[in-house]
């Protein structure tokens, strides 16, 4: 008879605190971690994890699986990365609270950010709530291969409360007092935080802002003041462009209102921080949270290991299809579309337009190429310019993009780099103290970014690679830097009683592969995907849910409701 549900053996623990690796078996019962170091009974399953390490499982703050994960019980792709627990409902987006009859104003809010058809959320969301509270026990009962947790999003909250006003006015005492109500019961309920955005990026289909935008200061300033009266949680928000703009003294004064807001409420606030622009104002952005902290408030930087950007192919979408002799193209099947770019005049045609009109580059418009700026993706670990592969070709960049696609059948990615793409910059921000590396987006702009890979890039580019970090250092940043963030007080470690989230890597072969293009989400819509090498298992609540990368069919995922006090 066995003597435990599963048993990992001759593994190589890295518990998730920093401290050393060690030698040590892991044994689980029940959907917990029952022993470490030398276990004798057997189990009614075992891994052999020699050559391997023994991680907790992987925690990722920031998402925006709201919606997907109604037909996606694995949450792919961040599962394949080893995530075992994310955080959905940031910048302000979720599909509750949300009143029957109302619900095209909670899609409306939410379709661009996440870059998914209204079409494919009305088929794949079936709603059945209203309150934040029914929407959570909804979510409770939904299968799961990973563990949920959710926050409540301002733009849902201000529709909920004021209808389609909510996109054109400022809230009215009555408002916020409904706001204030609905509020407070979603995080008794279990919500973990409250998110909003401020960013002049986050629109409506028809390019108005989403609500949140619309609401004053004094309007998130009133709802943090209740989170923190309420007990707590984590206020998200989406920063204010001002944060990231040319203007000095718009950028302190939007600086300062934020320090403000954490040392009066108490609340811990997290923002995102990368190397966008001038690299003045992510050093300023270091700084705020240090200063926040020598006033007794709680600033926490979220960020990427990963240069950011919009990923692009011939089968998706490219920068330049909003030029007249592109659409013409680009309006063809593929397989027509290859025999048109092998023609030489058509080519010439194109090479040309490209320098005649405006064009997408990622979420700017730009009326000059910056092909030094586009990246080829690739599976070694060199990703070279699209600039450097032209000259080293002899051709125009943009006939060295063409025969790229078609020498790979229209499978070649290109990414249009906007932040992060100077390392020694980023290392200084993971390395901040007061900054968590979570932000993935997974589950937003589905056909033009996949950063769901965060964790596989971190452990192969900078502890295998570049061995800026060390693999304690670096599972610590995974696990128990945002376990503690976001208050989970019994995942993020690998020890005797913690829920047996845990993963078995190959630390020489772990890593991310080339994304792929799939038509898997309701009604047909297109999203990207990225698997991982090197992943021997991930186990959530003590049962495997990936062998080698293929789901087993288990669901013990959960709902992690947050407890007060």
């Amino acid at each position: 008879m066995s003597s435990h549900d599963l048993v990992i053996r001759n593994g190589t623990v890295v518990d998730g605190t920093g401290m050393p690796a060690r030698p040590a078996d892991v044994a689980l019962s029940n959907g917990r971690i029952v022993a470490i170091g030398r276990v004798d009974g057997r189990g009614a399953r075992e891994i052999d994890a020699h050559g391997h390490i023994v991680t907790p499982g992987f925690i990722d703050g920031h998402t925006h699986l709201d919606a997907q994960m109604f037909w996606d019980p694995l949450g792919t792709s961040s599962c394949w990365h080893g995530v075992t627990t994310v955080v959905t409902g940031n910048c302000g987006f979720t599909l509750a609270p949300s009143r029957s009859g109302q619900r095209e104003l909670v899609i409306d809010n939410l379709e661009k950010a996440e870059d998914i058809p209204a079409e494919a959320l009305a088929a794949g969301v079936r709603f059945g709530w209203e309150t934040f509270r029914e929407y959570l026990d909804v979510v409770e009962r939904l299968p799961k291969g990973i563990n949920v947790a959710a926050n409540i999003g301002h733009s849902a909250l201000r529709t909920y409360a004021m209808g389609l006003r909510a996109f054109e006015e400022l809230a009215t005492p009555d408002d916020l007092v409904a706001m204030e109500r609905e509020l407070r019961d979603g995080l008794a309920a279990g919500a973990v935080g409250f998110t909003t955005s401020r960013s002049e990026h986050h629109t409506t289909p028809a390019g108005r802002p989403v609500a949140s935008r619309v609401a004053a200061w004094d309007e998130i300033e009133h709802l943090v003041s209740t989170m923190g009266a309420a007990g707590g949680g984590l206020f998200e928000l989406a920063n204010e462009s001002v944060m990231a703009s040319t203007d000095a003294p718009a950028r302190a004064e939007s600086m300062s209102r934020l320090r403000a807001l954490a040392v009066s409420t108490g609340v811990p606030t997290t923002f995102g921080i990368s190397t966008f622009g001038d690299p003045q104002r992510w050093q300023e952005l270091l700084r705020l949270l240090d200063d926040a902290a020598l006033d007794g408030g709680q600033l926490w930087g979220q960020t990427s290991c990963q240069a950011s950007g919009a990923l692009f192919n011939f089968a998706t979408w490219l920068p330049f299809d909003q030029i007249p002799a592109w659409t013409e193209v680009r309006g063809l099947p593929l397989t027509v579309q290859a025999q048109a770019l092998r023609d030489p005049d058509v080519r010439a045609r194109l090479v040309a337009a490209v320098g005649q009109g405006d064009f997408r580059l990622g979420k700017e418009v730009a009326t000059k190429p910056i092909f030094e700026r586009i990246v080829v993706l690739r599976a070694q670990r060199d990703a070279p310019t699209l600039a450097r592969v032209a000259a080293d070709r002899g051709v125009h960049p943009v006939e060295a993009m063409i025969d790229l696609g078609l020498e790979s059948g229209f499978a070649t990615f290109f990414l249009q780099v906007t932040s992060n793409d100077n390392l020694n910059d980023v290392q200084q921000i993971l390395e901040h103290p007061r900054t968590v590396m979570t932000f993935s987006d997974a589950g937003a702009h589905v056909s033009q970014i996949m950063n769901a890979s965060l964790a596989t890039h971190l452990l192969s580019s900078w502890v295998r690679e570049r061995q800026v970090f060390t693999i304690e250092q670096a599972v610590r940043m995974l696990t128990l830097v945002p376990s503690t963030l976001w208050g989970f007080s019994d995942r993020g470690l690998v020890r005797e009683g913690f829920v047996a989230d845990l993963n078995v890597i190959d630390p020489v072969a772990v890593g991310a592969r080339l994304p792929e293009v799939a038509h898997d989400f309701p009604a047909g819509a297109t999203r990207l995907t990225q698997r991982a090498s090197g992943m021997l298992a991930t186990i959530v609540g003590g049962q495997v849910v990936l062998d080698n990368g293929e789901h087993t069919g288990a669901l013990p995922g959960a709902l992690i409701r947050r407890r007060r006090g």
